[in-house]
Order: structure tokens, then C-alpha cells, then sequence
């Protein structure tokens, strides 16, 4: 099984939770960039990003993304969340926050694998929270997004959530064989096995 590091950095105005993710500590796969925060955590510890995957288009973990292609780091998110992150400028705006505005450099669908650096992360559709939410599956490490938090779940009431479809998402990740590091959006890590457990979502 692969064997990867892996650095929680928060980052924007919301402290969403950013991850660095090494396996070798020369690169690495930043998972969500809610602002240029886990960019500089990268510099100071030597690590060149190789690409920013994004588990959702929400404002508050992509705020960094424009500062990553300034870098030439590729950014790439689910198919079905490219209208999300072209709204989320305006939708930030009205917040009073600034997000500055990029277009992706590739998409992917779940059951797609991505390969950076001697990992490999699996995509997990997990739609709920937005359209094209995902998770992603990397050795014993799971990054779930606003999908799966400690102790709860993702908001569905924005524009694009669907209960009915996070409820089909979770059962699908508690299915998931063995047991997992659940590295979520927001607030503390878990493990997969205690949610399937003590989870009030889960069935």
C-alpha cells in the first residue's frame, strides 16, 4: 500500500482544510487550495506541487487556485463542477470576500485514477454537497471534502445540494472495504471505521 505524508494546512478566510500529500518529500498533490497559504508551506518545506485536485468548487477551497497557476501548477476538478467555480467569484463578492477567478486545466470523473510522484488517488464521485463533489481514495488516506466531517456531514441546502444524493454518496464510502484516515474539509481528522460506527449519518 502505498505510503504518503501527508500536512493539513488551513487556508482563506474560512480555514478550510488544504493537504499537502508526499510520498517521496520532493513533490506532492495539494488537495484543495483555499488560499496561498499551503502554497507557501510548500515552498518552505522544499516540496514542488505537482497539481491541485479539487474535491469541490466551493469559494472557500479554491481561493488559492489562481495563485497556483500563476506558479504553473495545473488545477483540476470533477467535470460537473466547472460552472460552480465560474460562479464562485461573484458568489464570494457578495460575502465581501475576494476570489479571484481561473479556469481549470483538466477534469476528471469518478473512477478516474490520477498518478503524481509515486501515489496514486483514486476518484470517488460523492455528489451531495455539490453536483460534482469527490472524494479522493490514496493508499490508507481518504480526503472527503465537505462529504464526510468527524462526527457529521456536508450542508445540501446551497445551491446544487442534494440530501437524497449525499445520503447515496455516504453509503458508498462507509461500503468501502478496510478502514481509511478520513481527512475532511473542514474541522479534525477520523478514521472511516469510527464514523461508520458513531457517525448520526451513518445507516
Amino acid at each position: 500500500m502505498e505510503t504518503a505524508k501527508v500536512v493539513c494546512v488551513p487556508a482563506g478566510a474560512l480555514r478550510a482544510n488544504s493537504y499537502l500529500v508526499t510520498a517521496d518529500g520532493a513533490s506532492a498533490v495539494l488537495i484543495d487550495c483555499g488560499g496561498e497559504e499551503p502554497l507557501a508551506e510548500a515552498e518552505r518545506r522544499g516540496l514542488r506541487v505537482a497539481a491541485v485536485l479539487l474535491t469541490h468548487g466551493h469559494f472557500d477551497h479554491i481561493g488559492g487556485c489562481a495563485a497556483a497557476k500563476r506558479r504553473g501548477i495545473p488545477v483540476g476538478c470533477a467535470t460537473a463542477e466547472e460552472s460552480l467555480i465560474a460562479a464562485q467569484p461573484a458568489f464570494a463578492a457578495q460575502l465581501g470576500l475576494r476570489v479571484p477567478p481561473f479556469a481549470p486545466d483538466f477534469t476528471f470523473s469518478g473512477g478516474d485514477s490520477l498518478a503524481y510522484g509515486g501515489l496514486t488517488f483514486r476518484v470517488l464521485a460523492t455528489p451531495g454537497h455539490t453536483p460534482g463533489g469527490v472524494c479522493f481514495a490514496c493508499g490508507g488516506a481518504l480526503f472527503t471534502g465537505d462529504t464526510l466531517f468527524a462526527g457529521s456531514v456536508g450542508r445540501t441546502d446551497l445551491p446544487g445540494g442534494s440530501a437524497a444524493e449525499l445520503r447515496e454518496s455516504l453509503r458508498m464510502l462507509f461500503a468501502l472495504e478496510g478502514d481509511y484516515t478520513v481527512y475532511p474539509g473542514h474541522d479534525t481528522a477520523t478514521t472511516l471505521a469510527y464514523e461508520r460506527k458513531y457517525n448520526p449519518f451513518a445507516e
